[in-house]
């Protein structure tokens, strides 16, 4: 969850040929970034398979290199910080996983690949599931969330957890995203001072740094696609009830999803299927019955041919050489036979308090239900319980910022309340039907672009944190699906590009996106460098 104050978005972009200057020049500036040490680490799913089906690598061996690769890169040397825990039973799994491919059974394009999940979601295993709270160290979760129970079935290696903006990033009001009590700060690496963004901030981080082939980040409001952004990956924020939140520890139930984070759209579709299902637990997914979900068939070279794509200028504005970087990507869209329209999302400064109100009124009887659910055992029951914890402890848990985001959930009257009742149909009444569903409808559209948000900035524990623009909040408060992908840097910053559609189109998006990622090739592996020289 970004918390910025839900920023209301810029004024529209300056013209097409002095930000396709700008960008040349930020771009040109960045030399080109060494590989990571190891390339069968920084590859996909694919290539991961195909070596295990040819016999020259196994599960555990795989497991064990990213392991190697956590210990060197993410707890030494530059030390990232994004895992916050190991599996102790990771290499068992991926033995006994190849054990049942030498007998003949594989179950997936997953099987034996590992994979990262953000510690907001629940593993009935020997790890903590705490949401980075020193509140929930040690508590471990009754059973497996819904999408992990997926994704034992389709054979991944849950590898270990990430950290993540404690809370989700919804303690608060100035708070440093990338930190949580249990974790303490993950860096971005791309420049070691600078923030990583969150909440899915350790997901974003892992995946740069390649420290296991795919994660498993959150999102209500930006929490996977600005970490994807900043940390320079691909992240998918599905429709609503896509995939199942049970077992998910939750900020607020109306814009709450997992989904993917990787390193190529391709990895992100075939994590997105093994995570998609109904599930009896979570009344949202009912409505994914009979929707496309086989991802990977959307993987084509034309998913651009003969859209027509909402340009949303009204999403510009806020930084001229992100917005540069993305105005001379516009060009490979119409490359690949795109139909580019400028457009103005209508009504996207109708919510930003008001959702801020509908996501703490959901806060307190959602976390509430989780923990009586799914940690029963835990020092902490309630709302309440969790905010007297942080003051016994704020020394280690209150030492940079506040938690009055919790204060106020705890305040809030409960979901029969009048006036959340109220927020939350004109919220979804703006960003739906008189917001991206208006513009698509009106310019007969399949998908709208912008900018997914700002580079990062500087990790700064006295003023918190410095959000630029963002388009994250469109598709949150729709609950429509939202995907960004690498579009290049700004002095070595990465720099991302969204695609956002309707409700249940996210199989469209992830062609669209594929066809841009294959034609443009923008990401490139983190050098680590420990600043950088904005003069560059």
């Amino acid at each position: 969850m970004e918390r910025r104050d839900f920023v209301r978005l810029g004024l529209a972009a300056g013209s097409a040929a002095a930000a396709t200057a700008i960008a040349r020049t930020a771009q040109a500036a960045v030399p080109e970034a060494a590989p990571v040490a190891d390339p069968l680490l920084e590859a996909g799913v694919q290539e991961q398979q195909a070596r295990m089906q040819a016999g020259t690598l196994t599960a555990v061996a795989l497991a064990q290199r990213y392991l190697a690769r956590i210990a060197a890169i993410d707890k030494a040397g530059p030390a990232i910080n994004a895992v916050i825990e190991l599996n102790p039973d990771a290499l068992a799994i991926a033995a006994d996983l190849d054990r049942e491919r030498k007998a003949g059974k594989v179950r997936g394009p997953l099987h034996g690949i590992p994979v990262l999940l953000k510690d907001n979601i629940a593993t009935g295993d020997r790890m903590s599931t705490s949401a980075g709270s020193l509140a929930l160290d040690g508590v471990r979760a009754s059973r497996d969330a819904f999408i992990v129970q997926r994704l034992r079935a389709a054979g991944a290696v849950i590898l270990g957890k990430t950290n993540l903006s404690e809370w989700a990033n919804m303690r608060s009001t100035h708070s440093t995203s990338g930190w949580s009590g249990r974790g303490g700060q993950t860096r971005n690496p791309y420049a070691l001072d600078r923030n990583p963004s969150g909440s899915s901030s350790g997901a974003g981080a892992a995946m740069a740094t390649s420290l296991a082939t795919l994660a498993v980040g959150t999102e209500t409001d930006g929490s996977i696609v600005s970490p994807a952004s900043t940390c320079g990956i691909v992240g998918i924020k599905p429709t609503l009830g896509l995939v199942s939140r049970s077992g998910i520890i939750p900020i607020a139930h109306s814009q709450d999803t997992a989904g993917p984070m990787t390193r190529s759209v391709a990895d992100a579709a075939l994590l997105l299927a093994a995570l998609a299902g109904p599930d009896p637990q979570d009344a949202a997914t009912a409505d994914s019955r009979g929707k496309p979900a086989d991802f990977a068939a959307a993987l084509r070279g034309d998913g651009l041919r003969g859209k027509r794509i909402g340009v949303a200028r009204n999403a510009f504005g806020s930084d001229k050489a992100v917005d540069a970087v993305v105005e001379a990507e516009l060009a490979v869209l119409k490359a690949q036979g795109a139909v580019l329209v400028d457009v103005q999302v209508p009504n996207i400064d109708k919510y930003g308090d008001s959702e801020l109100a509908v996501l703490l009124a959901e806060f307190r009887p959602g976390l509430e239900a989780y923990l009586a659910a799914y940690a029963p055992h835990a020092p902490v029951k309630t709302m309440a319980d969790v905010i007297a914890f942080n003051e016994k402890q704020a020394a280690r848990e209150l030492r940079f910022f506040g938690q009055e985001h919790l204060v106020a959930a705890q305040a809030m009257p409960g979901l029969e309340d009048a006036a959340y009742r109220a927020a939350l149909a004109d919220n979804r009444r703006h960003a739906r039907a008189e917001g991206i569903d208006q513009v698509l409808r009106a310019e007969k559209l399949d998908a709208l672009v912008a900018p997914t948000g700002g580079v990062a900035w500087l990790t700064d524990y006295i003023n918190g944190d410095h959000y630029g623009g963002s388009f994250s909040s469109p598709a949150a408060v729709a609950g429509y699906p939202h995907v960004t992908v690498p579009a290049g840097h700004v002095h070595g910053l990465p720099v991302g590009i969204s695609f956002v559609g309707t409700a249940w189109t996210d199989a469209a998006l992830i062609g669209m996106a594929h066809a841009y990622e294959q034609a443009s090739r923008r990401r490139r592996a983190p050098t680590f460098p420990a600043s950088v020289n904005p003069r560059a």
